[in-house]
């Protein structure tokens, strides 16, 4: 079973926790605990409306040492849901009055993400219309319409128009290359009816030529009036650094200045990219996408808030030095969390209903070095924990996205053949576990390190060995990794 987010309210926490056991191994209480979660936004929906806006999500904060899964978790769960997700990290902003990112940003940065995400999946839906659309625009530079249809109007341009679709610039009259044909004179009475008829009869020739791929080599000139990027009304400006501020006069600007059509002369399958691209642009009403993203951010998004431990005051704090710059940031976060209304340009984002991960190693600092106002707006903590050899062993082979299957794909496409025995498989995790307890414990980050140098005589020569067979067993990763590994200091750097 594979959930979206048209179908994420019918599943259970049981089967959201499911849904993550495919990709995250282990943190059993982590997956839980964002599983009943996201059940709360579905059973949220479903109540009565005037107690709906009281119910509010549980933020939770994740707190375990780098590698273990908490990004991971929050991720292909806002995929599972289909909601606009945010990773920022915490130590990357300051206090209003210093210099660098201020706290609003994110939830600025996350509706930009649910824009773009409603785009494309409108995008996808009108995706063959525009095809479609395209496809004709192609026909009418590579056979113009008569010059008698032209005048009386009696051939249109397309087969199936929209009604925004008439009038399209780009539309050349002359022919793109010599093998077009086009009537030098146009007869009148009959044998105009005539010619037409001839035109249509060599038009469905091109066209299934066209269909069929013939004339991808063929250029073609037109005309290029689609401003590239996201289009729409804006509604307004946020607020923000003296950097965003800038761009978002000079968005404002260029909307205004009317924008000169450029000419182009393209191959076709370049140039039915580009066309596509205008037709989408024309056939969505991004009005309606901006109002769905607007509301789908507010309801659904998720901010995952990194390195949080990193802004928390040590021992309590000492009222001296960076202590006071971190509190600083803690307290310009503590509104969005709260739930306040932030100015974007496309419009004010209420962040009451999104949801908020905090996420930490706490290695120095303990979650009780937040400010109290803070600690209390993540009401639900889960402590992940460190992954050993074990978890290593089942990383590499259990999950879709397995590291051994990646490599395994990767190779096969220069006709090499990689097999994992038992012993190897158990080596290499072995491997990484031991470096982890010699060096820095960075988790199962260490496996992609680890990984890359076992396979690198191989994906170098891999373009040479085609037909042949790999075997990574016990002597194979130790062939590779012994002298290393022995050599502490070595590993550290390599490692």
């Amino acid at each position: 079973m594979r959930a979206s987010g048209q179908d994420i309210e019918g599943l259970t926490p049981r089967e959201i926790v499911a849904e993550l056991d495919k990709y995250i191994i282990g943190q059993e209480r982590a997956k839980r605990m964002v599983a009943i979660a996201l059940r709360n936004r579905a059973r949220r929906k479903l109540i009565r409306e005037d107690l709906r806006d009281e119910v509010t999500p549980k933020n939770i904060l994740m707190i375990g040492p780098t590698g273990v899964g908490k990004t991971e978790i929050s991720r292909r769960l806002s995929r599972l849901a289909g909601a606009p997700f945010l990773k920022v990290e915490a130590s990357k902003y300051t206090e209003v009055g210093y210099v660098g990112r201020d706290v609003e940003s994110m939830v600025r940065d996350l509706m930009e993400i649910g824009v773009k995400m409603v785009r494309d999946e409108r995008r996808a839906e009108v995706l063959e219309r525009a095809a479609e659309y395209a496809n004709e625009r192609l026909l009418d530079l590579l056979l113009p319409p008569p010059a008698s249809s032209r005048q009386t109007g009696r051939i249109p341009s397309r087969s199936s128009p929209a009604p925004q679709a008439f009038g399209l610039p780009g539309v050349q009259t002359k022919p793109a290359h010599p093998e077009a044909p086009v009537a030098e004179k146009e007869p009148e009475g009959d044998e105009s009816q005539m010619s037409e008829e001839r035109w249509r009869r060599t038009r469905e020739k091109i066209r299934k030529g066209l269909l069929a791929g013939a004339f991808e080599e063929r250029e073609v000139e037109f005309t290029v009036s689609r401003r590239p990027g996201i289009q729409g009304n804006v509604v307004g400006f946020g607020l923000g650094t003296e950097a965003e501020m800038m761009k978002q006069v000079q968005d404002m600007v260029e909307r205004m200045i009317p924008q000169k059509p450029a000419e182009k002369r393209l191959q076709i399958r370049h140039a039915r990219q580009i066309l596509i691209d205008e037709e989408v642009d024309r056939l969505l009403d991004m009005d309606k996408v901006v109002m769905e993203a607007l509301e789908r951010v507010q309801q659904s998004g998720i901010i995952f808030i990194d390195e949080i431990d990193k802004i928390a005051g040590r021992g309590g704090g000492s009222g001296h030095g960076p202590d006071v710059s971190r509190e600083g940031v803690q307290r310009d976060i503590l509104p969005i969390i709260e739930g306040s209304s932030v100015a974007t340009k496309y419009g004010v984002i209420s962040t009451e209903h999104i949801l908020f991960i905090g996420s930490g190693a706490f290695h120095v600092a303990k979650p009780s070095d937040l400010i109290p106002e803070l600690q209390g707006r993540f009401p639900l903590r889960v402590e992940l924990d460190a992954l050993g050899k074990k978890e290593f062993r089942r990383i590499l082979v259990e999950p879709d996205n397995a590291l051994t299957k990646q490599y395994q794909a990767l190779l096969e496409t220069e006709g090499v053949q990689v097999v994992f025995t038992e012993d190897g498989i158990e080596q290499l995790a072995e491997s990484a576990h031991e470096v982890n307890s010699q060096t820095e414990n960075i988790g199962a980050r260490r496996l992609y390190t680890v990984m890359e140098k076992v396979f690198e005589e191989v994906s170098f020569d891999a373009s040479e060995m085609r037909g042949a067979r790999v075997a990574v067993d016990r002597d194979f990763v130790n062939g590779r990794l012994a002298d290393i590994i022995q050599n502490e200091d070595l590993s550290k750097f390599i490692l």
